[in-house]
């Protein structure tokens, strides 16, 4: 059975189960399909599944959702849109691969912007009306987000200051990293993180800022010497639902999707926290070098981030700066 004709059928399926939760009401059992770009070992994932048992358990089988992990059903780039048409009823996006969309999707994504756990956490409460009114828009209800651990930089070579990615071929994956490579002087490739060995191996790629935990799904030693952790950002992911599917349960099945979601964050903010130490360990186990950024680089760092800022706020107005500057206000 070929691919498109797959999601059609799953996308069939799930209407039919909608439907019939609808109109049977409490006694009838649905069967959704849940969309994830991420690897069935990396920390997002497992919180998923985790997620998903429990909802399961709560609704006593009323609802059962199955998980296609590593863009098995649909890759990043098509999975809002997929669980908007119903291809898909559960989605994960990284949502600053979403910025060409609209720019409050991807303000985590500002370099230098988000350094720490407690800034990380301030931006996400402050965010979170923003992204759910622009869901709201569209047919999409936001159940919960997770933050990444802290991106550093994938090189060949020791990075001590941004000249030295200058020239160099950056694999990046959402509209800022495309900006900060160009500001860099790199050349600039959107690439999946699925995709990511294979860009490195051809050569199409040789450098790229983010997390050890995405280092460690792509086995990065296999293809670069050092990683630098710099803070760079604590970009989120954010899981949602189809909002006429989601609507159409019952009231108890409802709530135990939202209380099983409250219970995600909580703990994929615990797992992330967990693994921004443990992947960088395991990236050192496997032969990388784990450089500490110099002065020159970190200032050369936060400069490039603070245009990034000011680009941001000049696409984004009024209710961009109310958010940037509410976000400056609270770290104080």
């Amino acid at each position: 059975m070929n691919v498109t004709r797959r999601r059609a059928m799953l996308a069939a399926t799930g209407g039919v189960a909608a439907a019939a939760i609808g109109s049977s009401g409490a006694q009838a059992q649905t069967r959704w399909q849940f969309a994830t770009a991420y690897a069935d070992g990396n920390f997002h994932t497992r919180n998923l599944r985790e997620f998903v048992e429990q909802v399961q358990t709560a609704t006593g089988g009323k609802l059962q959702i199955q998980v296609h992990s590593n863009a098995s059903l649909l890759r990043m780039p098509e999975i809002k849109r997929g669980v908007q048409t119903g291809q898909a009823q559960l989605g994960e996006i990284l949502m600053s691969a979403y910025g060409n969309e609209d720019p409050f999707f991807e303000v985590d994504g500002i370099p230098m912007l988000v350094t720490n756990w407690e800034q990380a956490g301030k931006l996400a409460e402050l965010q979170r009306p923003y992204i759910e009114a622009r869901f709201q828009r569209t047919g999409l209800t936001l159940l919960y987000t997770v933050p990444w651990p802290q991106s550093g930089i994938y090189s060949n070579v020791p990075v001590e200051t941004v000249q030295t990615l200058s020239g160099t071929k950056m694999r990046t994956y959402n509209p800022l990293t495309n900006r900060f490579a160009t500001l860099c002087g790199a050349t600039p490739t959107l690439v999946q993180s699925a995709e990511v060995p294979q860009a490195f191996a051809t050569g199409v790629v040789n450098t790229m800022v983010t997390s050890a935990a995405t280092g460690v799904d792509v086995q990065a030693w296999d293809f670069v010497r050092h990683f630098t952790p710099v803070g760079f950002t604590r970009t989120k992911n954010a899981v949602f639902v189809n909002t006429r599917q989601f609507t159409a349960l019952p009231a108890d099945v409802q709530a135990a999707v939202r209380t099983a979601a409250v219970a995600a964050a909580a703990r994929g903010l615990d797992a992330a926290k967990r693994d921004e130490e443990e992947k960088q360990n395991t990236l050192a186990q496997h032969g990388m070098t784990i450089g500490t950024p110099s002065p020159a680089l970190m200032e050369g760092l936060v400069r490039i981030g603070n245009t990034q800022a000011d680009e941001w706020v000049a696409k984004t107005g009024e209710e961009g700066k109310r958010l940037i500057d509410a976000y400056r206000a609270a770290i104080r």
